[in-house]
């Protein structure tokens, strides 16, 4: 007997070894891809505006990970027939919205006449369901950006301080939150149209517009994508995020989905392009060329980080526009600006080129 329980120890040992030795493997994959880029995972970010627009309001849902803060901006001429949802990036922060903190979108906006939304948390959520809290071995190996620093959208830059403990004391249900609690919410409190809508986001926010607008037609009728990640499924990527959620928050890739799975499978706009197409979906992707330009020239490490970066997101988003033409598409945009990098800047000016089609396309 003594001989049976001894070899199911070493079974047991063995397969502890050959675990550690799996994910000690893929994280120095992970680590392989991106610094040979120059990408630094935990380098200081540059100086954030952090300014609260006066003109918007807190709006507070209930949800399963709790009470969800988002802020609303009202059209100019009061109608509620006009919404856009406004996506953050890997390091979206616990207490104002990136687009708000570092851009004017919402100011320009409004004066379309279009309602904006902008949720508030979810640093690396994807905003997506997930299937268990995100926690990195228990680790909390970053954060998602600083009160007192950078909100970048970048995965790879930032300070640490803002303490975000959503997603790992509790799962991610972002999907959720966004198309059922904060759309009704929506409509039942301040009387906003829950559909035609439209939804943007930088980064990982563009990726979730697009899925979010492939598996709820009816609520999102437009999307932009900005640097987005169009293609997760293509070699080394799943790897790449990996790293890129650790640095932001510490958030483990695997709670989120199983590698090549149909739940990770869903979540790739290669994937599910027919989708948008079937929809009738109006689609807006853009990408700088990964070339600085005179709006980037801030500091040296702001190149450095947000070149490769945006090469990656510019890879991706190419490869999707691929994709969407071999399938005949009609109702994508593209915008590939000869200059940019993976910064505020030009995601702002990205939305400032898209307004016209938003604006015609929604509501």
């Amino acid at each position: 007997m003594r001989g049976v329980i001894g070899r199911k120890a070493e079974s047991g040992r063995l397969r502890s070894r050959i675990a550690g030795s799996w994910f000690k493997r893929s994280v120095l994959m992970s680590l392989a891809v991106l610094l040979p880029l120059g990408v630094s995972v935990a380098g200081p970010g540059a100086p954030a505006s952090a300014a609260f627009n006066p003109d918007a309001f807190d709006f507070w849902v209930d949800s399963s990970m709790g009470p969800i803060k988002s802020r609303i901006f009202r059209a100019a001429d009061g109608n509620t027939g006009r919404v856009v949802y406004a996506l953050d990036g890997m390091r979206a922060r616990g207490d104002i919205n990136g687009w708000e903190a570092e851009t004017e979108i919402a100011r320009e906006l409004t004066k379309w006449n279009i309602n904006v939304v902008m949720p508030v948390g979810g640093p690396s959520s994807f905003y997506a369901d997930w299937n268990a809290p995100g926690n990195f071995l228990g680790l909390n190996t970053g954060s998602s950006g600083s009160a007192n620093g950078s909100s970048s959208g970048s995965a790879m830059t930032g300070s640490s301080g803002w303490n975000e403990t959503l997603g790992k004391d509790n799962t991610y249900k972002w999907e959720s939150f966004l198309t059922n609690n904060l759309r009704w919410a929506l409509r039942d409190r301040l009387g906003f149209n829950p559909n035609g809508n439209g939804v943007f986001g930088l980064s990982m926010g563009g990726s979730a517009a697009l899925t979010l607008a492939a598996y709820h037609p009816d609520q999102f009728r437009y999307a932009g994508s900005y640097s987005g990640y169009l293609n997760i499924s293509a070699p080394g990527m799943r790897e790449a995020l990996r790293v890129a959620m650790i640095s932001a928050g510490g958030y483990n890739i695997d709670a989120m989905a199983p590698p090549w799975g149909p739940q990770w499978l869903r979540m790739d706009p290669f994937v599910f392009a027919p989708r948008l197409i079937a929809n009738g979906t109006r689609v807006w992707v853009a990408a700088g060329s990964a070339l600085p330009g005179p709006a980037d020239a801030t500091s040296p490490l702001d190149i450095l980080q947000g070149t490769p970066l945006e090469a990656l997101a510019l890879v991706n988003s190419r490869a999707f526009q691929v994709r969407m033409m071999s399938l005949g598409a009609q109702n994508v945009t593209y915008s590939f600006p000869s200059v940019g990098i993976h910064n505020w800047r030009n995601w702002e000016s990205e939305v400032y080129r898209m307004i016209p089609d938003l604006s015609a396309n929604i509501g």
